[in-house]
């Protein structure tokens, strides 16, 4: 028994001992990223100690030259829109695949999955040529076509396997009360849905809001890049080195909306992806 315990409780070491490993790799570049944007430019090559120094001046510079309430404005309409637009595509399509019991509903769904598999990456030049054809301009509003193609096949499974948690009984009684179609859906099953909706937002939300490839390619004009293309003035060329201190700054400046949301919804982000996972 003594053995067994032993046994059982150096398992346990080996799992925390795991779990602080990957908590130190995870969390020490946030740390040097956060100590190193309250270094002067000038001590930027010095020896490595955390938070050693602590000015402001690179998150003053940050601020005025990539004129980050301009590009936050952007950031925030082209993140809002798409995933207003993802939320409300994914459940009126999720809804029929987990209530109507037909063929056609499995093959729609993993239709829908199927785009889990396919790189954005490697469509992008056709539909850049396609766009190109079309002379549909290169805005803000351009690369929305792109995040919510993208994040509809993660919406619709996540949304398709919450759904079939919620009983059928609960319609049913609306329907003999007289409810229609679109009434039942939206007073009786769009409410019960926030779990799911909280960690689509999330999800999609944080990718859309970090993604520097869709708006470098399809935005034009620099007033209407978001704020991971206007970090990339920071980054220098040949000519000009790169600001690091600033960089770093303009960084934690970018993440600070994302923890402010993460840490109003995170309650409801966990129990959609749970409910999602088990039921889907």
């Amino acid at each position: 028994m003594k053995k067994g315990m032993n046994k059982f409780s150096f398992k346990k070491l080996l799992l925390y001992a795991a779990l602080i490993a990957f908590v130190i790799i995870m969390v020490a570049p946030l740390v040097i990223i956060l100590s190193s944007s309250f270094r002067s430019p000038g001590n930027m090559k010095s020896p490595l100690v955390l938070f050693d120094q602590f000015t402001l001046e690179s998150y003053t510079t940050a601020f005025s030259k990539m004129n980050y309430p301009h590009l936050l404005l952007n950031s925030i309409m082209t993140t809002g829109g798409s995933v207003l637009a993802v939320v409300f595509i994914a459940t009126m399509a999720a809804y029929p695949i987990s209530r109507i019991k037909a063929p056609f509903s499995k093959g729609l769904y993993y239709f829908f999955i199927s785009g889990l598999v396919i790189p954005a990456q490697m469509v992008i030049v056709p539909i850049a040529q396609m766009f190109r054809t079309l002379n549909i301009p290169n805005t803000r509003f351009t690369p929305m076509i792109m995040f919510i193609t993208c994040s509809l096949p993660f919406s619709v499974f996540l949304y398709t396997g919450f759904m079939k948690s919620i009983p059928v009984e609960i319609e049913e009684a609306a329907y003999i009360d007289g409810a229609g179609l679109l009434r039942r859906y939206f007073n009786m099953v769009f409410p019960l849905l926030k779990p799911a909706t909280v960690s689509v937002v999330i999800t999609q939300g944080l990718w859309i809001w970090n993604d520097y490839f869709f708006p470098m390619v399809f935005i034009s004009k620099s007033n209407q890049y978001s704020l991971p293309v206007g970090m990339l003035q920071f980054l220098g060329d040949k000519e000009n080195p790169a600001q690091w201190n600033i960089l770093f700054a303009s960084c934690i400046l970018c993440a600070i909306p994302l923890i402010i949301l993460f840490a109003i919804l995170q309650k409801q982000f966990i129990n959609g992806i749970a409910a999602g996972a088990v039921k889907g």
